[in-house]
């Protein structure tokens, strides 16, 4: 059985103006245990959407999300919660650290609303980052590549099953990002985590086991009048 499976998977808005609008249309997309699969697609074209979905952020108009053979779009808030604070990681292309709490804390944060803070690992993730010295530093007295670290460091934190990256290298230049990007991977495979990682830019997705292109779908489906 696939870590992730999803069926049938659709998600639109409604625009100002009253147009419907088609974002996600997934037909069948399914991730295996430790699997390392790049989503590549235009701005535009519901990649960030997609990670939302499964992450259990945003509701699916239709489909299912099998995940461990749970589908995750039937769950009650409460256990969905639950889910992704023990078996999900998030790396957002901002970051999304707290700016009062230290680049420790940030970490710890990762393991606060699942098993449990334990320190000690904490501490050895920001270690293997390369900011075990940075570990009290505010995020604004960090550069933007160890804000990263300190994010990605903070998404494994919890021994997760699936981490889910949203376009992780659009603040970083491309040195930076490059190693961000090696980074996200080694960590992937040292805790033995599936990684989703969606982009714009086919070269970020470069080393990736596996990957598959978001296209636009049809965007106006009609109009409310």
């Amino acid at each position: 059985m696939a870590l992730l499976e999803l069926h049938g998977l659709t998600k639109s808005f409604t625009t100002p103006s009253g147009a419907v609008r088609r974002v996600v249309e997934v037909p069948f997309f399914s991730l295996e245990a430790g699997e390392q699969v790049g989503v590549l697609g235009p701005s535009g074209s519901g990649k960030t959407t997609f990670l939302h979905l499964i992450a259990g952020i945003l509701r699916p108009d239709a489909g299912s999300i099998l995940f461990q053979g749970r589908d995750l779009a039937l769950l009650p808030e409460a256990q969905l919660d639950r889910v992704r604070a023990e078996r999900m990681g998030l790396i957002f292309q901002t970051f999304n650290l707290l700016q009062g709490f230290t680049a420790l804390e940030n970490v710890a944060m990762g393991m606060a609303f699942g098993r449990g803070v334990d320190w000690g690992r904490a501490r050895g993730l920001l270690d293997r980052v390369g900011l075990g010295a940075f570990a009290d530093y505010l995020p604004a007295q960090l550069s933007t590549g160890q804000q990263q670290r300190v994010a990605v460091a903070r998404a494994v934190a919890q021994r997760p099953l699936l981490v889910l990256a949203d376009e992780p290298t659009a603040s970083l230049d491309g040195a930076n990002g490059r190693e961000a990007l090696d980074l996200i991977r080694e960590l992937c495979r040292e805790e033995k985590a599936a990684l989703l990682l969606v982009s714009h830019d086919g070269e970020v997705l470069e080393g990736m086991q596996r990957c598959v292109e978001m296209r636009l779908p049809e965007r106006e489906l009609e109009g409310v009048r």
